[in-house]
């Protein structure tokens, strides 16, 4: 018997997508061929397969099929699974866990949440296959490209507070990254710039006026051509690192984005990013207890 209270189940580390069904003046007579015209990046075939696989539901349970109709002012439940995707050969590390939190070793080429290519290949759906939480959120967000710490909410129920912490900057975070050494350049500094979308759309540019965006900079180590920096974002603006050193004309080493935007195939994962999310501080606001902890990747000359 089925109920309104129904929660799709958790499968292979992914939650069900919600989607509303919307009153149409002339609306397809199956609910299939409204998801294909919908979804138009998405195969007839995919959804066929979906409908076959029995993963598409009703708002109380019930298993949808290729010939159901699309009935208005009602939800549906479907789950996102691609039929060819990439593994990504580097392993997550879970470093600490609590109550309320998962401190996670994120490495470089896996992407944090199910987005275009990736569903399985990314940590959030590795974590959740790993544990079984369905409730599992990223507190915080670290690119693609870049490796280190992020914490992972367990609970809903107190996932507002952790969020809370970073929006109020309540919490400390150190990155090394691998740059060109500039002998003249004055470290250290703290540099303050404005920030907005550049073009193409995804990345970031540094433009006139108020600073919305600040980074302490500090030099570890060098070689002749080569340093290795600590950054210490005060602000979290999008490839903030990324901009703000290639602002100064020491673009961080392999970035495929700054000062040029070069496409590499999907499946190619050498010369990675050499940003690292090393450290992060902040005192837990439910327990009050002071957290630490440091990435156990290293970036090296």
């Amino acid at each position: 018997m089925t109920t309104n209270n129904f929660v799709p189940p958790m499968i292979r580390g992914v939650t069900a997508s919600k989607l509303f069904l919307p009153t149409l003046q002339s609306a397809p007579q199956r609910l299939y061929d409204y998801l294909c015209q919908q979804f138009d990046h998405i195969s007839a075939q995919e959804w066929q397969q979906r409908f076959q696989d029995q993963l598409i539901y009703t708002a109380d349970g019930t298993i949808l099929n290729l010939d159901s109709a699309y009935l208005a002012n009602q939800h549906i439940y479907y789950y996102r699974f691609l039929a060819h995707e990439i593994h990504v050969p580097f392993q997550h590390q879970i470093l600490h866990e609590t109550e309320d939190l998962y401190i996670v070793d994120k490495p470089h080429f896996l992407t944090m949440s199910p987005t275009g290519q990736y569903v399985q290949e990314t940590l959030l759906v590795r974590l959740k296959n790993q544990t079984g939480n369905a409730n599992l959120t990223p507190i915080h967000r670290l690119d693609r490209e870049t490796a280190g710490l992020v914490l992972f909410s367990k609970r809903p129920e107190t996932r507002g507070i952790y969020q809370q912490m970073f929006a109020k900057r309540e919490v400390q975070k150190t990155y090394h990254a691998i740059a060109a050494y500039q002998p003249s350049l004055q470290l250290p500094q703290t540099l303050r710039l404005r920030m907005d979308k550049g073009q193409p759309f995804y990345t970031m540019q540094i433009v006139e006026g108020e600073p919305n965006s600040e980074t302490h900079i500090e030099i570890l180590e060098h070689n002749a051509d080569w340093a290795k920096y600590l950054l210490k974002p005060e602000t979290g603006k999008q490839h903030q690192l990324r901009v703000h050193l290639n602002h100064l004309g020491i673009a961080i080493q392999n970035d495929p984005f700054y000062p040029n935007v070069q496409h590499k195939p999907d499946n190619e994962f050498s010369n990675p990013l050499q940003l690292l999310a090393k450290r992060i501080q902040f005192q837990d606001p439910i327990t009050r207890e002071s957290m630490d902890f440091s990435s156990n990747f290293e970036l090296t000359l």
